[in-house]
């Protein structure tokens, strides 16, 4: 599989662990390319950022044109059919990242696999599947893609070694694009199967404010120890 450009951001020489954070619909690589100074982790953590810029693909909801999306959205109806084979691919793409970041020395226990909107869709989907304890997974501004899977694939997955994996989840009360009850709703059935998550709410719409970067700064410091 060839892998996707990337934005890097390096908080130290070499680093001891990766966060890998994919944007949402309609960004690239570099939404989230300014928040990695605003984190203040130099000094604190050694680890490096990468920013994956998704495929272009076109977005039914959008008319069919094409734009940066890990999957088609076909409506935004909650009963809608799904992009079950976009959201695969993209989680495929996403274990390709880790695998990347473990070739070039980092353990699998030092990766974060974060996302906001679409993008922590996706992360959510790939980090709970994944065969090997990852350090953490941050999921904002976004719910559990295929959830009529997640007991079969999940929950009763022998494979799967992520019961224990810290899951940082935040939403806006103002959400207007995802409402918030579709974050917390995923966040009660991960609660319910076990998942240790770490819910956290602000007044905002769709998406990430300056009291979140340092609740997102203070799960990371506690989550990547191993990465100092």
């Amino acid at each position: 599989m060839s892998l996707p450009e990337t934005v890097e951001i390096e908080t130290a020489p070499d680093p001891g662990g990766s966060v890998i954070w994919l944007h949402g619909l309609g960004a690239d690589g570099h939404d989230f390319e300014p928040i990695v100074p605003e984190l203040r982790l130099a000094g604190s953590l050694a680890l490096r950022f990468v920013f994956p810029h998704a495929p272009l693909r076109p977005v039914t909801i959008n008319g069919g044109m094409r734009m940066r999306a890990w999957y088609d959205i076909l409506s935004l109806e909650r009963d809608a059919p799904v992009d079950e084979t976009g959201i695969r691919d993209s989680g495929e793409i996403l274990n390709a990242l880790i695998a990347r970041e473990r070739e070039r020395g980092i353990d699998a226990s030092n990766i974060v696999v974060a996302g906001f909107s679409q993008g922590g869709a996706i992360a959510l989907h790939t980090a709970l599947r994944y065969p090997e304890r990852l350090a953490g997974l941050m999921a904002l501004s976004c719910y559990l893609p295929l959830i009529s899977h997640f007991k079969d694939e999940v929950v009763d997955n022998p494979r799967a070694c992520n019961q224990e994996l810290p899951i940082f989840m935040a939403h806006g009360s103002f959400d207007p694009m995802l409402p918030m009850q579709l974050g917390r709703t995923s966040a009660e059935l991960l609660l319910e199967s076990g998942f240790r998550v770490e819910w956290h709410d602000y007044p905002m719409a769709h998406a990430v404010c300056a009291e979140e970067i340092d609740d997102i700064r203070a799960w990371l410091l506690s989550v990547c120890s191993g990465a100092e």
